[in-house]
């Protein structure tokens, strides 16, 4: 009896050294979740191949892999990028270059932490085949949202006045014929009407980017104080998240299968053709023109083109500056 109790105690003492691996191992994952440094991120748009890097870098352990847990949540119709933005509710966000422009001049003191974006995706599709150039006048579908400030810019500047209709976030405007044209992005709306069987050519299809109108779209953005508190946070977020756009440029069909999974758990109408043909635009809209090459960076040259026309067209009230958009103090 003696021998069976000694050996019980035994195996108590060994189920107690197992069951304390295991608290010891919880702890440990626990402190370790702890030690990730938390980091919320919202896209100014709902979810699409659009932010696709993001989700790689997500999905790929590249924020784990620099120390920072981060969270991707997408806007709603009563919780908006912008307000949220204001409200100092997030630490960055996605934004149209313009778009940062215009909150800066409002006082809303932001930074770009990452460029993704090298060229303009606005486009001006008219109806049969002619050209947005020679319909002035014309009744033109545009954003009720404000993403269309470069139109307004393009069509005050070329003096051809269009009559702007606002419109939510589908094509029937234009696919009714209520409108003479529509404002599209490159890679989302013009698709839309691509797949409307519609007839679309170059000569009823004027593009910004093959203009004088060739300004920056999408970039990573904080607003400076939070960017002070903590910059080395900013840039473990940049660093991963431009390592989820190149491996997205290199990997583009098992992109399109993380950028699927995001739109299922958002419940978001689109599909999989919709959203290949945006991956592939977003990614070439990535290439800068003079080096060919995707450099992630702000250029100067577009941020005061940007200024002047915003300035010009009563747009922004005061001067905002390349400095003031990158210079890190």
């Amino acid at each position: 009896m003696r021998k069976t109790g000694i050996s019980f105690s035994c195996f108590q003492l060994s189920g107690f050294k197992h069951l304390a691996s295991v608290v010891v191992l919880a702890m440990l994952t626990t402190l370790g979740a702890w030690a990730q440094e938390r980091f919320v991120f919202m896209p100014q748009w709902t979810a699409q191949a659009q932010f696709a890097g993001y989700y790689v870098a997500l999905e790929k352990g590249f924020y784990t892999a620099e120390g920072i847990s981060v969270s991707i949540v997408h806007p709603s119709a009563t919780q908006s990028t912008l307000s949220r933005v204001e409200d100092n509710n997030i630490d960055a966000t996605t934004l149209e270059l313009c778009q940062a422009m215009k909150l800066v001049d409002n006082g809303v003191n932001l930074v770009n932490i990452l460029q993704t974006s090298m060229n303009n995706s606005l486009t001006i599709v008219s109806r049969r085949g002619k050209d947005p150039l020679t319909q002035k006048g014309a009744r033109v579908g545009i954003w009720s949202t404000d993403f269309g400030d470069l139109a307004v810019c393009m069509s005050a500047h070329d003096h051809l006045n269009y009559e702007w209709v606002k419109y939510a976030s589908n094509m029937n405007l234009y696919v009714k014929g209520a409108v003479d044209a529509i404002v599209a992005m490159s890679y989302n709306e013009f698709y839309q009407l691509v797949q409307t069987g519609l007839p679309l050519t170059e000569a009823n299809v004027y593009r910004f980017c093959d203009h004088e109108y060739n300004i920056q779209d999408d970039g990573v953005y904080m607003r400076r104080e939070l960017y002070e508190q903590d910059k080395d946070k900013a840039v473990k977020f940049a660093k991963a998240s431009r390592r989820g756009w190149e491996w997205a440029a290199a990997h583009p069909d098992e992109t399109l299968e993380i950028v699927m999974k995001y739109v299922r758990k958002n419940h978001i109408a689109t599909n999989r053709t919709m959203q290949r043909l945006m991956l592939a635009e977003v990614l070439r809209l990535q290439v800068d023109r003079d080096s060919k090459k995707r450099e992630f960076r702000l250029r100067p040259d577009m941020v005061s083109q940007a200024c002047r026309l915003l300035l010009e067209n009563h747009i922004l009230k005061h001067e905002v500056t390349y400095k003031q958009l990158t210079e890190r103090f």
